[in-house]
């Protein structure tokens, strides 16, 4: 019986924080099993038809992707600590004269503590940090890539509290920072805090819990783009089909205010679900509606013109799989879909008109993979991404991606 209750009160604050390591498609849960700390190191050739995509000219390039990493997941009664680190980089064997660089260095790492006090406060502490030059669709940070390696770093910090069997709270400090190398991309910087309070409410033992949700977060953007303060009331419903599959939505209002531009009221919604199909076979997804205050400042092409639209409205859905086809072979995927309209532009920069309305763009990023063991500790490889892009404010265009690697772990 004291087990039955140590899951049902831990159900109301499992997903209570959002993390910062797996961005949008984050549900909460926690791993169940400690695993020992692993080492892995491998190589990757890859060939890109549009190695900076935006440009007039489109230049194909071949690189080589050394790397080295380690995890580790420790799970005690008390704390867990999930740690992932990744360190290489990309090297140009025939750099193209739209890259600065022959060498850019690829740096991923999380670390994401969860500390229980006693069996009503736990601490939760999730980080991440990259420093890379391809955009990860799945931070909701980045529709297109830059011309240059970005930083990006969120540290989500939070106390939750069971107050009865049935009633609990997050309270928590979310820190994001996104930092864009060389003097073209520094309009893109952003610094956001926010601070936001969760109530949660056990509908069924295990199964659904109901939550509303108070975000307040005040972003300080780069160059010519407009700070901005956003609140968000939202309400959501969090349903565990089976305990290997789980749905989280949430939807409401969005409060916008800016330093310099037309405030306004926004709808909000969100949606992440995490499922284990059956035993060889993963998928998870997301989905995100919001004015964004990021990539706010656009070029538009036609006018000549920079503009810092005020409601940048993204829609952002993303799909990943996995599926073990074998002992030894395994299938990955993944799609992005990243519509978006700009609206109440004001010029900030160019001889064009005043103002600007009604432009849009488009993304849609698809890959697939394979991944074969070879022999013991050693894995091969392969991998195909296409993405295409078509906007009104920036030159559209196509991308084909294809790599090979290997890999040894211990």
């Amino acid at each position: 019986m004291q087990h039955k209750f140590s899951l049902f009160f831990a159900s109301i604050l499992a997903t209570g924080s959002a993390s910062a390591a797996e961005g949008l498609y984050n549900v909460g849960t926690e791993a169940q099993n400690s695993a020992p700390l692993k080492w892995s190191t491998g190589m990757s050739l890859t060939y890109d038809d549009n190695v900076n995509p935006g440009n007039v000219s489109k230049d194909s390039a071949t690189s080589l992707n050394p790397y080295a990493g380690l995890s580790f997941l420790s799970l005690t009664p008390q704390t867990t600590w999930d740690v992932f680190a990744r360190l290489g980089c990309v090297y140009y064997v025939d750099k193209p004269p739209t890259l600065v660089d022959d060498v850019y260095a690829q740096v991923r790492t999380t670390a994401n503590l969860t500390h229980r006090f006693d069996e009503r406060l736990r601490l939760s502490s999730r980080n991440a940090v990259s420093y890379e030059l391809e955009p990860d669709y799945a931070y909701g940070v980045a529709t297109s890539r830059q011309s240059g390696a970005y930083l990006f770093w969120q540290t989500d910090n939070s106390l939750g509290y069971r107050w009865t069997e049935r009633m609990a709270t997050y309270t928590g400090l979310n820190l994001t920072a996104l930092e864009y190398s060389g003097t073209t991309n520094q309009v893109q910087n952003r610094f956001t805090w926010e601070a936001y309070n969760q109530f949660r409410y056990q509908l069924t033992p295990e199964r659904s819990v109901l939550t509303f949700d108070y975000r307040y977060s005040q972003t300080t953007a780069g160059g010519l783009a407009s700070n901005s303060t956003n609140q968000y009331l939202l309400g959501g419903l969090e349903y565990r089909f089976s305990p290997t599959a789980i749905l989280v939505t949430k939807a409401g209002l969005q409060i916008r205010q800016l330093d310099v531009g037309t405030n306004s009221n926004n709808p909000y919604f969100e949606m992440a679900m995490d499922s284990r199909l059956t035993r060889d076979f993963t998928l998870r997804g997301f989905l995100r509606y919001s004015i964004e205050s990021y990539d706010t400042v656009q070029y538009v092409v036609a006018q000549n013109t920079y503009y810092d639209f005020n409601k940048r409205q993204t829609l952002r859905i993303g799909i990943s799989g996995d599926y073990a086809i074998s002992q030894n072979l395994s299938l990955f995927s993944g799609l992005d879909y990243i519509p978006a309209k700009f609206n109440d532009g004001t010029r900030v920069n160019g001889p064009g008109a005043p103002t600007a309305s009604g432009l849009s763009s488009d993304l849609f990023n698809a890959s697939v993979g394979l991944s074969l063991k070879l022999i013991e500790r050693f894995y091969g490889s392969i991998s195909y991404s296409y993405t295409d892009s078509t906007s009104d404010v920036t030159p559209a265009y196509t991308r084909n991606r294809i790599s090979i690697g290997v890999s040894y772990q211990f």
